[in-house]
């Protein structure tokens, strides 16, 4: 286990969130699989490449990218180790062997130079305390001419899941809840400050374009609301109210959820950006 600047993070990613996202792997991939492939191709992971996947959770684009990198290697990085075993496990399971995962802080954790032709990144580019820190741990990394690709959360009113969260405001306390800010999910919204972050870090050649998915959420509105709430941000805001307003949550979320119900599961669309850079040098940059 390295070294973790992320104090914070690394608590909630090693406790309760971790442990959720660990248990609902399926549910979690299912919800944000359409988002694999634009990164993938945005990566342009070659055969022969050696990929770092960061913030890799259990694993699920670390072993796509291992796939399309037949004859080289996908490394994911992550804070959580209740996910990482999770990511093992599944590598173990659908025989994936050119990759392998590890336990640290993208922002601090001793990366070889040099030694990536592209990291990827799946929402996990923005629990950063410092990001210009990481985003310059990253571009050592890589080699000259490697290439930077990762999906963060557009702004929280494009998406559908949390709109729906925050329908509850009259039951629980939101507050700043999905607001942008950092470390967190939405802390990277505004794609003027996506590209000085990763310009600051060494990168070049920025570009900032939204990509939108839907996933299914649940095979029906009771079923994603329980999902919704059971998940680190939702189990957050139910900490806070009583047994009965927990109740009540429940009851509207599922009312408000209903109305994605289709084709037997409830379909919510995810609006995110998808960032390109490039390390420069004499191999292309």
């Amino acid at each position: 286990m390295g070294h973790f600047a992320n104090t914070a993070q690394a608590e909630a990613w090693n406790g309760y969130e971790g442990a959720q996202w660990a248990r609902s792997q399926e549910r979690w991939d299912a919800v944000n699989d359409g988002f694999n492939q634009p990164l993938l191709d945005a990566a342009a992971v070659l055969d022969r490449d050696t990929v770092l996947d960061v913030g890799c959770g259990a694993g699920r684009t670390t072993r796509l990218a291992a796939r399309r990198a037949a004859r080289g290697r996908a490394l994911g990085l992550d804070l959580s180790g209740p996910m990482l075993a999770r990511a093992r496990e599944s590598a173990v399971r659908e025989g994936v062997e050119n990759v392998a995962f590890v336990q640290g802080d993208a922002q601090v954790h001793p990366l070889d130079a040099e030694a990536f032709d592209a990291v990827i990144s799946r929402y996990g580019m923005t629990f950063f305390t410092d990001p210009v820190s990481a985003f310059a741990n990253l571009h050592r990394a890589l080699r000259p001419g490697g290439r930077l690709a990762f999906i963060c959360a557009a702004e929280a009113e494009a998406n559908e899941w949390l709109a729906a969260l925050a329908s509850l405001g009259d039951v629980l306390p939101l507050g700043g809840f999905g607001k942008a800010g950092g470390p967190g999910m939405f802390s990277l919204t505004d794609p003027g400050r996506i590209r000085a972050l990763v310009t600051a870090g060494g990168f070049s050649g920025v570009e900032v374009q939204r990509v939108e998915a839907v996933g299914k959420w649940g095979a029906d509105a009771a079923d994603a609301a329980a999902f919704l709430l059971d998940s680190g941000p939702g189990r957050h805001l139910l900490d806070q109210v009583t047994a009965p307003e927990q109740d009540a949550a429940r009851q509207a979320l599922t009312a408000a959820l209903r109305r994605h119900e289709a084709d037997g599961g409830v379909w919510l669309r995810s609006s995110s950006w998808l960032v390109t850079a490039v390390r420069g040098g004499a191999a292309g940059g």
